[in-house]
């Protein structure tokens, strides 16, 4: 195998979002608004070249997609306005990555850090509103975002035969955070997006 070398291949596996939240008490009013989030599932594709013995880069593409539930709550002189509502969320992510492995190419198992930076498209579409007192407003039916993401992960690739590997990759994404932004009072945390990934690369 020699320098220069190209390889092409696909993960699936499961997305853990995080959930946010705020807390606004007053003198005459009581404010609480979060998000819950769910996992849900994951896949990405990527190409990438060998360029040394223990550096690589390569170019992906990933979606999740996690089930979500908004909940708001607002007291104000006696009366109180209450909703919680059942929600979809889609991330897609086009990622630049550098990865350093820590073991020769010849090595049966290699594993490796990674970094990289890309943008992502967050979107969520409303569902079934569960529980509505008061005269609620509610999120927006639909809303989609495109940010700037950061990407780390520690991974393994695990030689198998003609020049296939098994793959094992712990992701952690962070960026602004769409989901935050529509909570009201407004949330304050960047929205992190951890993966388990498994699957396959083949080295050409």
């Amino acid at each position: 195998m020699g320098f220069g070398q190209w390889y092409a291949g696909g993960t699936a596996g499961f997305s853990t979002i995080s959930a946010d939240g705020q807390t606004v008490i007053n003198g005459g009013s009581t404010a609480i608004s979060l998000y819950k989030p769910e996992n849900g599932p994951a896949v990405q594709l990527f190409v990438g070249r060998h360029w040394r013995e223990y550096l690589s880069t390569q170019g992906s593409y990933s979606w999740n997609r996690n089930p979500l539930q908004f909940t708001g709550t607002r007291i104000e002189g006696g009366q109180e306005v209450t909703f919680e509502q059942k929600r979809s969320s889609r991330q897609n992510v086009v990622t630049a990555e550098v990865l350093i492995y820590f073991r020769p190419r010849s090595s049966r198992f290699r594993p490796y850090v990674l970094g990289g930076l890309g943008m992502v498209n967050a979107s969520s579409r409303a569902g079934e509103v569960v529980v509505s007192k008061g005269r609620v407003v509610l999120p927006p039916e639909r809303f989609s975002v495109t940010r700037l993401q950061q990407r780390t992960a520690v991974g393994l690739d695990f030689r198998l035969k003609d020049g296939w590997r098994f793959r094992y990759t712990f992701w952690e994404n962070i960026s602004a955070n769409p989901f935050s932004r529509e909570l009201v009072p407004r949330g304050r945390r960047n929205l992190l997006n951890f993966q388990n990934m498994f699957g396959f690369l083949k080295e050409f």
